[in-house]
């Protein structure tokens, strides 16, 4: 029967594509790891991995297999959490997922809470964009998001935590910002800065503004809020 372990080897090859750094995550010396794959393959009679000078590749038949190793480490991640949490339901890892545009500004108002309230629960925080958390939330590697809620997301729960407007940023001086209430009809033929593609709140946004007439200012996208921020201060446009 194939070893948990022979498992995990096959997934860190495939993540690191080096025998050296696969071996080294798995905290095993390089012939070890080596030599279980090699064993894994003749106990499968199929080859897993291409061996090439510099780095290795799995094979397609790996490819494969290496999808089904990780549903069978999460099952057993599950199991072993499961068994944790029967002990103690309040206790073990917990992962959980942020944007870029939200966790800097949330997480240093909640974390001190979360921690004091639930001492025995380990956190771990992953800031990744909206496409990305819900394929490794989808693949169990995360327990939970922090986001703002999307139309098409299935499958999943929903927890309303908070609501937050959408606030327009103009520079000092710009025509906009001695108005004291602002409508969207205001944004027509405004060139909006924006968001790099795959964040959430871009979509967002744009989506206000081209109902508006405004249109997106193609000659710069930013990583985070406080680019947009500092642009917008240095009268580069406005978001």
């Amino acid at each position: 029967m194939v070893k948990l372990r022979d498992l995990q080897y096959l997934d860190a090859i495939d993540q690191h594509k080096h025998f050296g750094k696969a071996a080294e995550a798995c905290f095993v010396s390089q012939p070890t790891l080596s030599g279980q794959i090699m064993k894994l393959e003749e106990q499968l009679s199929l080859q897993l991995v291409e061996r090439h000078r510099r780095n290795v590749m799995l094979t397609p038949a790996g490819e494969q297999l290496v999808k089904e190793a990780r549903k069978v480490l999460n099952a057993a991640r599950d199991f072993e959490e499961t068994a944790r949490n029967l002990l103690d339901p309040l206790a073990g890892d917990l992962h959980m997922g942020l944007i870029p545009t939200l966790a800097p500004y949330l997480l240093p108002h909640i974390m001190g809470s979360l921690h004091q309230k639930l001492p025995n629960i380990r956190f771990y925080l992953h800031e990744k964009q909206t496409k990305v958390l819900l394929q490794e939330l989808n693949e169990g590697k995360l327990d939970l998001l922090v986001l703002p809620w999307l139309e098409d997301m299935q499958g999943v729960e929903r927890y309303d935590l908070f609501y937050e407007p959408l606030d327009l940023a103009v520079p000092t001086g710009h025509k906009l910002a001695d108005k004291g209430t602002l409508q969207l009809s205001d944004l027509n033929d405004q060139k909006i800065l924006t968001l790099e593609d795959g964040h959430c709140l871009r979509d967002q946004a744009m989506g206000y503004c081209f109902s508006a007439g405004a249109s997106e200012d193609h000659s710069f996208q930013a990583t985070s809020l406080e680019t947009l921020r500092y642009m917008v201060a240095s009268g580069m446009g406005i978001t």
